[in-house]
């Protein structure tokens, strides 16, 4: 979609489920690496490790750089539009619109990845027309195989994606949610 008008707006903030999604900012820098360098991220995501003060600008970077694109849109979990609490990705890709999403050690138990999930791919049906959003995720990370099935995706009968990322290699299953 380079060198075309970006399908997502220049600012967004989706708000549901108890959260606001909102657009990551200069602000949240000094909070990321709290969020995102922890071995669970750096093992189970393709975010950058260690994830320090030069990957936070980086990343930030990153995010505006794919919404610009209309690759993606990367927004900052919240409860109420201040501190960050993760991370919740949607990309428009080969085999269809995508989430992802990361949460802060510190927060985990709290339902909110699931409940990311949701507002995101309400976000997807509602005003990008998907009829389909889909997670990819591996088998054995069973914290993102429990967000998905919490927030209602069933693994879907398609081959496993392989590959090798970070010097290890990996098969993902891929889960989908159909417009309701």
């Amino acid at each position: 979609m380079s060198g075309t008008a970006s399908p997502f707006p220049e600012h967004m903030q989706l708000t549901g489920e108890g959260l606001v999604l909102r657009d990551w900012t200069e602000d949240d820098l000094a909070a990321m690496p709290a969020l995102f360098d922890h071995p669970d991220i750096a093992y189970w995501t393709p975010i950058v490790s260690p994830f320090d003060a030069e990957a936070s600008r980086a990343r930030l970077v990153r995010a505006r750089r794919l919404r610009a694109d209309g690759t993606a849109v990367l927004l900052a979990i919240t409860v109420d539009g201040g501190a960050p609490l993760g991370e919740v990705m949607l990309r428009r890709a080969p085999e269809g619109t995508e989430l992802g999403y990361a949460v802060g050690p510190e927060y985990r138990g709290r339902g909110l990845a699931v409940r990311a999930v949701r507002v995101m791919a309400a976000y997807a049906f509602g005003q990008l027309g998907a009829e389909q959003v889909i997670l990819e995720l591996e088998a054995e990370n069973e914290a993102s195989v429990a967000v998905a099935a919490k927030a209602g995706f069933t693994l879907l009968d398609v081959p496993l994606i392989t590959g090798m990322e970070k010097g290890r290699p990996f098969a993902l299953q891929t889960w989908g949610l159909a417009r309701p």
